[in-house]
């Protein structure tokens, strides 16, 4: 066969040589030991977690090395592509503080080494496939869809592996008449991969997470170029990481059947191979078993859904960590208030069997977060959030910016803060009495007469001055505590509780539900302050009318 021939039969419009791109793309000018890495979705529409968990583990990865982290579109299956998704994707990383270097954006492309979607760099994909064909590399295959599917139907029925192999690989040694003939009809072709792999041949493998991995060789003519001329992800992952200069490639583990084939394909095609971190699934206790997390049955796999629960970015962040670094956890405890991307993260304490995502432990974590945010930071997100979600509460929240943020202060601070929020979704029911087109009328406990509620209520406003300090106040609440034959002695009431009808703490719980409609909130006095003594006072009256 003459391969130069074959080649421009194939592709005689391809003028441009592999040395002319090398010098259209060429290294990078970067510190030593700098990895460059990327992500590169398929614009499905649907971003999940594990986009999520790639895209921090890639941008620790380049940015900690002072590297770079670049988007790349992998748009080859027009089929699959839904309009709009790399805006969605890109929109959804940047919510959780994944910056992208250079690479496709929602205005174009950002950066020297584009196009940065696959669709956009045809060209450039038919330089190395021509080179493919000219050292008798790749060949042109024109089965047809009946054909690959007798094919297919025969290796099954014979217990054979399926695939374009050995006897099955029909247009691997034809001639170039055939080739020709096949041409002049017209007839729709596909690039083939010419392997000279054997799955009786093995060898060592060394991934950054997996560590030493045997691998059978590929034996498969595995299509390169579509009969539209566009690439598979498998032929242009490999074009573009070579010329992206990709040091190092994060993907989940899933790809790990099709690495035999990378590698040959690298080989082949004179390129270095990049290093590869293959990422364990994320799993959940499913009864007493652990499964893979589901988009069909597990709505938690969405990144949507975090944001439409309203956990904060910073959350999110923070608890992925944890799973994907053991050693993490020590590290935050040991600098409780450093910025985390300043954690030494390594992939090589990546859990080679994968993740298991814990969702009591993420509101654990949820809540340590906020509680060490400033009352500035979690107004302001919680508020973006409150308008996107619950717009009547956040209309609520923008009206009065100082207002919010005080209520927020409350507990805030200190080396116990409060840790009443686990998502900004719990926000409205931790303050929403401070509205009072919130408030709820008090439900009180049923173990007191209302009388006896009722005189606790009518002494304090009797006596209410919001002049006292915090000190004063409460002796005020203890003195009503005794006068009605309460105890504020509450060792003496735990020691023999039936020898008193009720402690400072029933007298405090009845003035708190009047002004607040709960039986917990933040410090009773500073939401009096807040509140001031007119709206104090106007729901303690409307409390005792309910119970007169």
């Amino acid at each position: 066969m003459d391969y130069q021939a074959l080649a421009e039969l194939l592709f005689p419009d391809v003028t441009a040589t592999p040395e002319e791109l090398e010098a259209r793309f060429p290294q990078r000018n970067l510190p030593e030991g700098a990895v460059v890495t990327r992500m590169a979705p398929s614009p499905t529409g649907f971003v999940h977690l594990g986009n999520l968990v790639q895209g921090m583990i890639s941008e620790r990865m380049a940015h900690r090395t002072n590297g770079v982290l670049f988007l790349r579109v992998e748009d080859t299956d027009a089929k699959r592509e839904v309009p709009g998704a790399v805006e969605v994707l890109i929109s959804s990383l940047k919510h959780y503080n994944i910056h992208f270097d250079e690479g496709a954006t929602i205005d174009g492309d950002n950066g020297a080494y584009g196009p940065y979607r696959q669709r956009q760099r045809a060209e450039i994909y038919h330089v190395y496939a021509k080179k493919l064909v000219m050292e008798g590399k790749a060949y042109p295959c024109f089965c047809t869809e009946e054909e690959l599917t007798a094919m297919r139907e025969k290796q099954e029925a014979n217990k054979e592996t399926t695939g374009y192999y050995g006897p099955y690989a029909l247009w691997r040694d034809r001639s170039m008449e055939d080739i020709q003939a096949q041409l002049a009809a017209g007839n729709p072709w596909v690039l083939r991969f010419r392997s000279t792999g054997s799955i009786e041949n093995q060898f060592k493998f060394d991934d950054l997470v997996k560590g030493k991995l045997t691998i059978t060789e590929n034996n498969v003519d595995h299509v390169l170029l579509k009969s539209d001329g566009i690439p598979t992800y498998h032929f242009a992952h490999a074009v573009d990481d070579h010329l992206m200069r990709t040091t190092h490639v994060v993907r989940g583990d899933e790809w790990l059947s099709t690495l035999p084939f990378h590698i040959q394909l690298f080989q082949a095609l004179g390129f270095k191979l990049p290093k590869y971190v293959h990422i364990g699934p994320l799993m959940k206790m499913d009864g007493a078993s652990k499964r893979k997390l589901s988009k069909r049955k597990d709505p938690e796999l969405a990144l949507t859904y975090y944001k439409a629960e309203g956990f904060s970015a910073l959350a999110m962040r923070e608890y992925l960590m944890t799973v994907l670094n053991s050693n993490f956890e020590d590290w935050r405890r040991a600098n409780p208030d450093a910025d985390m991307d300043t954690f030494p993260f390594s992939p090589k304490k990546l859990n080679p069997a994968g993740s298991l995502f814990d969702y009591a432990k993420l509101i654990d974590v949820s809540k340590n977060v906020i509680s060490r945010m400033s009352a500035e930071d979690v107004y302001r997100q919680l508020t973006e959030w409150a308008l996107e979600f619950q717009p009547d509460f956040g209309e609520k929240l923008a009206e009065d910016p100082d207002y919010a943020k005080a209520i927020l202060a409350i507990g805030r601070g200190g080396k116990k803060p409060r840790k009443d929020l686990a998502t900004w979704k719990d926000a409205k029911d931790y303050m929403g009495f401070f509205y009072d087109d919130y408030l709820e009328s008090p439900v009180f406990d049923q173990r007191f007469s209302r009388e006896t509620i009722a005189d606790v209520l009518t002494r304090f406003l009797e006596g209410f001055d919001p002049a006292d300090d915090s000190a004063v106040w409460f002796n005020k609440v203890k003195a009503i505590t005794e006068a009605i034959g309460f105890t504020t002695d509450m060792k003496a009431y735990k020691q023999n509780p039936d020898a008193f009808p009720g402690t400072v703490s029933d007298v405090s719980t009845f003035i708190r539900q009047a002004v607040t409609g709960k039986t917990n909130s933040p410090d009773l006095y500073t939401v009096m302050q807040l509140l001031g003594p007119d709206r104090t006072a106007e729901r303690i009256r409307k409390a005792l009318a309910i119970l007169n």
